[in-house]
């Protein structure tokens, strides 16, 4: 045959998007031309190939060879190719047949490779989001990579991956001479560091409850308070309280992350992601010429903590806003827009002043009114609206001599039981209940109806702020046990909200 037709994946941020690999051997003066948007790294494949044919005692074809990376408008970057463009000048040029001299069945194969001078596979990157994306779209497809690559993307369940050290093992796979062998899942260590416990922790029962509600619910979380009241090791402290990851979960997170580093390990706890506040918006949100994910997707399934909120520059987190939402960023340029998952629980924390110390019992606040509301005004009110849990801390006196609190394994059987309700019910947490959701699992009886009614009127609070308090009330009710909501869950939400809403009426 002159035209052979085999499968690949580009990565576009952390899509792994089909690449229909076409190559075409004719008559002309020898040329080898790639076409299909190729990046620099694509167009040095054909020196790659080449080499690696010969290499490999193949004959390269004496004619016009002609390698299609389809579709055309999507960027190809990367050496992946060089697998699939090699195999195909051999398919083309018929140096590849079965027994019977047939042309062998490639199309239910996804290859993915760079080729060394010598014929030897090179694992691909992020081998880990390709094979998670063919096992989503095509769970009956086979994947071919390095060893090394092929352990890691073995690690996706259901996915049928095959590991190849050489061009010429290839070959001799699809003639039917030797069949490659399936790969073996990578051993990676799963083990995680000490997680701080809540046990640590002495005094400051409004905010450990609130800590407490808002991993049972999936909710965010903001605390306003003087230094050292303790908001950064509450914080530190939230997924310790979160149960492990599932296997998806685990793979979704590696995936995030093995766009940016070197995947070592599976992780197992929720990750913790605490950015300083001189982060960027593409370093918060994601972006750069071949988009990376930021800190909100780096912290998907995890924790984002955002100390000294007020001091991230504005721009930054306006851009939190629908993430908070969706649970995905959406980075535009001008070859297409790329999805990057980032179901994240924010956890912020802010002074009450830009010194600090406005409401300290002892140390005196000097900041001019003008001062405080420009600092408070950096967090703009629909940011502060998507928030669900608002907890104020105050300095306590002889807190050394308090007992210490109830430790992260005991809270989180709590939270890990209260999961499993919501997921069997509505198949979500509570913070992400839709409107549906809401109307029908967040029903409330006369007297909360009552309530809610009257405390909505009199500060004013925004529909969004009002569904907010159904879903934690929702919460509170099942780490009760509770199949409605009752009153006393009702006026507890309530009461995390924050007392800067609207103004009462006549004031």
């Amino acid at each position: 045959m002159s035209l052979a037709v085999l499968a690949s994946r580009a990565l576009f941020g952390l899509q792994a998007r089909p690449v229909q690999v076409e190559v075409h051997v004719g008559a002309g003066l020898p040329t080898f031309s790639l076409v299909g948007l190729p990046g620099a790294g694509v167009r040095e494949s054909r020196e790659r190939v080449r080499s690696a044919i010969l290499s490999c005692g193949f004959e390269f074809p004496a004619g016009r060879i002609t390698a299609n990376l389809a579709p055309a408008d999507l960027p190809k970057e990367s050496g992946r190719f060089d697998l699939p463009i090699a195999l195909g000048v051999l398919l083309a040029s018929g140096q590849v047949a079965d027994a019977q001299g047939r042309s062998p069945d490639v199309r239910h194969y996804v290859l993915a490779g760079e080729l060394s001078l010598t014929g030897a596979l090179v694992p691909a990157d992020s081998a880990l989001a390709i094979a998670l994306a063919v096992a989503r779209d095509d769970p009956d497809a086979t994947l071919i990579m390095a060893p090394p690559a092929a352990g890691i993307a073995a690690l996706v369940p259901g996915l049928r991956v095959l590991a190849a050290s050489g061009l010429d093992q290839v070959v001799a796979h699809f003639a039917g001479l030797e069949p490659l062998p399936p790969a073996e899942p990578a051993t990676l260590s799963g083990a995680s560091g000490p997680v701080p416990c809540m046990a640590d922790v002495r005094g400051q029962a409004a905010a450990r409850r609130a800590l407490e509600i808002a991993a049972a619910g999936g909710h965010s979380l903001i605390m306003t308070g003087p230094p050292g009241v303790g908001k950064s090791m509450l914080a530190q402290r939230m997924p310790g309280l979160l149960p492990p990851l599932s296997r998806w979960q685990a793979l979704e997170v590696a995936a995030v992350q093995g766009l940016v580093s070197p995947l070592r390990a599976l992780p197992v706890q929720p990750p913790f992601r605490a950015p300083h506040h001189g982060a960027s918006m593409p370093a918060l949100v994601g972006g750069g010429a071949h988009p990376r994910p930021g800190e909100i997707s780096l912290a998907h399934h995890g924790v984002l903590f955002l100390d000294e909120l007020p001091e991230f520059d504005r721009r930054a987190l306006e851009a939190l806003r629908e993430p908070l939402e969706t649970g995905t960023v959406t980075v535009a340029r001008a070859a297409g827009s790329c999805h990057f998952p980032a179901r994240f629980q924010l956890v912020a924390a802010m002074n009450p002043c830009p010194c600090g110390w406005l409401g300290h019992p002892r140390q005196s606040c000097r900041c001019p009114q003008e001062r405080i509301a420009r600092y408070r005004a950096q967090v703009s009110g629909p940011l502060l609206d998507r928030i669900d849990l608002h907890v104020n801390l105050a300095i306590e006196g002889a807190w050394h001599e308090a007992p210490a609190g109830e430790s992260s394994v005991a809270i989180r059987t709590r939270v890990q039981a209260a999961h499993r309700v919501q997921l069997d019910r509505q198949g979500s947490l509570n913070a992400r209940l839709d409107a549906p959701g809401l109307v029908a699992h967040g029903a409330l009886d006369a007297p909360g109806r009552v309530l809610l009614a009257r405390t909505v009127e009199a500060w004013g609070w925004s529909a969004r702020a009002t569904q907010r308090i159904l879903r934690v009330a929702r919460t509170l009710a099942d780490l009760q046990g509770m199949p409605g909501i009752g009153v006393a869950q009702l006026a507890e939400a309530i009461q995390f909200r924050p007392d800067a809403g609207a103004p009462r009426p006549g004031r």
